[in-house]
């Protein structure tokens, strides 16, 4: 016996916490009757399970890097009729995104039917990791980048990155000019545009973004719209990371 919410993100239904909202609005049966009560156990080898009245398959688990391009949107819960990241990956099974980058961010993006892992990746408390190129304009100096650790108010609340440092001028993606420079900015939680709103904050808005790596995976030489299947070395190590943030 599991719980329903996890069963749901096994199966690729969508992420653990996707699950439990939809467990929460009503669009889940078991054997027939709505289940809306979270962490409600059921045997997947004996109940009937649907959502929105389809029942749910166990599919084989899946995962996915991918070279997010600009212009494609990362999930498709987000706004209607723009580029899908995961049509640029052809699968049977049904994948979504561990973790967003916005419309005009670029780079790596984990592709993933296993809403368990993708919940222990995305999630703050497990902390993984996430590290980006950010080209900003002007040139920050170091009173600036301090205070993108000690943080910026954006909204109400207080914004900040775990590690900044200045990168070289040329990189793999393009060089800096003259008034621009590159920053590797480390986070451990994603809040929506952060690295934006924290750049914008100390008077650098950020030109470009790209996510290069992700606890232990790094986007490497993948290119831009291209993809490859995570080895089973990476894929432990992911889990093997969310283990320890959790026995600790």
């Amino acid at each position: 016996m599991e719980r329903l919410q996890k069963i749901l993100a096994h199966a690729g239904v969508a992420s653990r916490r996707k699950c439990e909202e939809l467990i929460l609005a009503g669009r889940v049966r078991v054997n027939g009757k709505i289940v809306s009560e979270l962490g409600t156990k059921v045997d997947p080898a004996r109940d009937r399970i649907e959502v929105n009245g389809a029942p749910i398959q166990i599919e084989p688990k899946t995962y996915v890097a991918l070279h997010k391009p600009r212009g494609y949107l990362s999930d498709i819960d987000e706004e209607r009729g723009k580029k899908l990241a995961v049509d640029l990956v052809p699968s049977r099974e049904r994948l979504y995104a561990a973790g967003r980058l916005d419309l005009n961010s670029e780079g790596l993006l984990l592709l993933t039917n296993d809403g368990d892992l993708a919940h222990r990746i995305t999630h703050p408390r497990f902390e993984h990791e996430k590290e980006y190129l950010a080209l900003v304009e002007g040139e920050p100096d170091d009173a600036a980048l301090a205070k993108l650790q000690r943080g910026v108010w954006y909204d109400g609340e207080m914004l900040r990155a775990d590690h900044v440092e200045r990168a070289a001028r040329h990189q793999s993606f393009g060089n800096a000019a003259r008034d621009q420079i590159w920053l590797t900015i480390v986070l451990h939680e994603g809040k929506k545009r952060q690295i934006r709103h924290l750049c914008a904050g100390i008077g650098h808005p950020v030109l470009r973004l790209i996510r290069v790596r992700i606890g232990p995976i790094e986007l490497g030489a993948l290119p831009v719209g291209k993809w490859r299947a995570l080895n089973e070395r990476e894929v432990r190590a992911l889990r093997e990371r969310a283990r320890r943030r959790t026995d600790s």
